[in-house]
């Protein structure tokens, strides 16, 4: 059977030139009265595929709210090893492992979404070794962090949580290394983005005495570094012609480490790229250039696998299909993603917000345990050129949903914060995302809305700072309004990104908000960008732009790729409903037309415009010229509105106006208005259409 998962886990700190799987099938044993012990024979009547979650149909054993679990296995050392530590990995496992060699306890760990490594060499001996597992993961996780796995007793979230993922759940394997060894080595670029600047930890016997040989890919020269008494070594590795990472040029530098004491020779391969990411007052910039977010949530399940994906490729398609439908950026949700799909992002370019998992309630234990992700979460995935925001809780999940009336929790929140901008000051981090904010460096907020014409008002209340609240519906009859921040922190000054949004029930009414909510967006030059909920569809939850399994949904003729395009058109129209943006008493009405463009340099063109039948994709061909209708923009700056002149076919009651951008014989923008005659008909909450104030 092929070994399941088999590329190398952990490709910021690549051992791979000597290594080895230890995917695939393990003996496991249910233990619901816990009462086996790692020296238990029997009880091993089931085999489980690993590395997915017994829940999943994927493990072989689909068990639900089995509470504790042994997994078993044999292996043996390459006769090459001989002479190094053997390191035994586990990517993550949820959520309390204890671990044996040969019936000698070599690891326990707790943190369900975090890797932890032991030495297991002094617990060897000759030929074949046993490998013992146990696991715990509580039914009652609202103590422990489990982002978005189901809870029992429920979390106050519990209705968009889903199936818990148990167990084993990341790839194990094996690598071996000198007693002196690299234990890590962080790469960043120079704040002039000429060079990487190397922070290395070496750990052993004879780290003083060693030496660090550092090589980058494609450059000629190797330098040597002495290690520090305390085992760290430092320097920057100039480069002879930079080139930075961007979307648009994902540049990779890899770095060779050779670390060479009497112990012998140990050999680490990373990698980063050349990238900024500031902040200067209500702007975000990737080298120095103006960004604008275009985000999309994704919380990283799959059908049968649970939150491990199928295989390598899945991870790679996901940060595609994000690409393929215009987003340039990647909220990974309440999950430290597995590090393979970083390395997909980084090699294509995506941009990545970064975010820990959360507990479901608010207690010293649960405090902990969530600050305790932080450090392995910037020491695994801080190398990693696409990961341009750090998230660190969402909407006082874990905060008993009252930042606002408790200190103990501004303060939870502010020390977290704290801890991570000493880890990584590199990076703007969000302390909170959606709600009340302590301490942050991007204001962001998550508004959900189903009227058209409340949505649009709001946006602009927000931006405008005519208010700094928004209603959150908690409950069929339950509206809170919700603070943008606690007194203290600045509520101007400071980026703001919309960084969840969407409505709508069916695949019809999602695309029709996805079209207006983000032309709304898209109307306010100070918006710094947003994030959609969400890529695909997760179980009950059916707020996706495509299905569980990735395939494609009747979106209405609605492509999204032109929705979250750089340069869009945004139309001077508060619209009614699906299929009736505008009523119309005549089939002759005008509508204005502006350009939002996120380019380097000014955009101008001529509007095209076509019709089809409502709910058409847009036609291949982008219309006719509308006479004396050019548009233009500069970039990040709202065009002026053109009044466009419209007339609906002879004989058609309704239809689809589809408009375009066309500049240099190039369709540059793309965007859709149905128009319905029938004015007599009440639809929805406003019966006629209004131009947007």
């Amino acid at each position: 059977m092929p070994i399941p998962r088999p590329a190398y886990p952990h490709p910021h700190f690549d051992r791979s030139h000597a290594w080895q799987s230890l995917n695939g099938t393990w003996d496991f044993r249910a233990d619901p009265a816990e009462q086996h012990t790692a020296h238990d024979a029997d009880g091993y009547d089931r085999q489980i595929t690993v590395p997915f979650a017994w829940e999943t149909p994927a493990s072989g054993i689909a068990a639900h709210w089995l509470r504790t679990a042994w997994y078993r296995r044999t292996f043996t050392v390459p006769p090459a090893w001989e002479g190094q530590r053997v390191v035994l990995h586990f990517g993550a496992v949820h959520h309390a492992a204890t671990v044996w060699v040969n019936g000698i306890e070599v690891a326990h760990h707790e943190g369900g979404y975090t890797p932890f490594s032991a030495d297991v060499t002094d617990a060897l001996g000759d030929g074949g070794h046993l490998l013992t597992v146990r696991v715990h993961a509580p039914a009652d996780k609202r103590d422990i962090v489990h982002g978005k796995q189901r809870s029992m007793p429920r979390d106050d979230y519990d209705g968009v949580c889903f199936t818990p993922s148990s167990g084993i759940w990341q790839s194990v394997w094996l690598t071996p290394r000198p007693a002196t060894h690299l234990a890590a080595l962080r790469l960043r670029p120079t704040r002039d983005l000429t060079g990487i600047a190397v922070d290395a930890t070496v750990r052993g016997p004879n780290a003083d005495a060693a030496l660090l040989h550092l090589r980058v890919r494609g450059e000629a020269s190797t330098v040597t570094l002495n290690i520090a008494a305390d085992g760290r070594a430092g320097t920057e590795l100039p480069l002879a012609d930079p080139r930075l990472w961007s979307p648009e040029d994902p540049h990779l530098y890899y770095v060779d480490a050779e670390l060479t004491s009497a112990h012998g020779s140990d050999r680490v391969t990373s990698y980063t790229g050349l990238r900024s990411v500031t902040v200067d007052g209500e702007a975000l910039y990737l080298n120095g250039h103006r960004l604008f977010v275009r985000g999309v949530l994704d919380q990283g399940y799959w059908p049968d696998t649970g939150i491990t994906a199928p295989d390598d490729a899945a991870l790679r398609r996901d940060v595609e299909l994000a690409a393929r439908a215009g987003y340039n950026l990647v909220r990974k949700h309440l999950k430290l993603e597995d590090p393979r799909y970083l390395h997909h992002a980084d090699a294509l370019g995506m941009l990545v917000w970064a975010e820990p998992a959360s507990p479901g309630s608010f207690s010293p234990e649960s405090t902990a345990r969530f600050a305790e992700q932080i450090e392995p979460m910037v020491e695994r995935d801080g190398n990693s050129p696409a990961i341009v925001i750090w998230g660190l809780y969402n909407e006082e999940w874990g905060l008993d949903w009252d930042i606002p009336g408790d200190p103990a929790k501004q303060q939870a929140v502010a020390d977290a914060y704290d801890r991570l901008k000493a880890l990584d000051p590199t990076r703007p981090a969000v302390d909170n995302s959606g709600w009340t904010h302590v301490k942050t460096d991007l204001l962001d907020w998550h508004y959900y809305d189903e009227s058209a014409a409340s949505w649009a008002a709001t946006v602009s209340d927000l931006l405008s700072g005519r208010r700094d609240d928004f209603p959150v519906r908690l409950g069929p009859d339950h509206v809170v309004h919700k603070k943008l921040a606690v007194p203290g922190q600045p509520l101007r000054g400071l980026p703001n990104l919309n960084s969840e949004y969407g409505g709508g029930f069916t695949g019809l009414e999602r695309a029709w908000h996805l079209r207006w909510q983000t032309q709304e967006l898209r109307r306010h030059d100070r918006l710094a960008g947003y994030v959609y909920t969400e890529l695909y569809d997760i179980e009950h939850e059916s707020a996706g732009l495509l299905d569980f399994h990735r395939g494609t949904k009747d979106l209405a003729g609605v492509d999204p790729a032109h929705v979250n395009a750089p340069t869009t058109l945004v139309l001077d129209v508060t619209p009614v409903a699906p299929g009736r943006d505008l009523l119309t008493a005549t089939r002759e009405f005008t509508v204005g037309v502006r350009v939002s463009h996120h380019g380097t340099d000014p955009v101008d063109g001529i509007l095209h415009t076509a019709w089809t039948p409502v709910y058409a994709a847009a036609p291949e061909s982008p219309g006719g010229a509308v006479r004396g209708c050019r548009a233009e923009a500069k970039p990040y700056l709202l065009g002026e509105p053109v009044a466009v002149p419209a007339t609906l076919p002879a004989g058609w009651t309704s239809g689809r106006l589809h408009l375009a951008l066309v500049a240099e014989g190039t369709v540059v923008a793309r965007t859709a208005l149905d128009v319905d005659t029938r004015t007599a008909m009440h639809v929805g909450d406003d019966p006629q259409a209004r131009p947007a104030e």
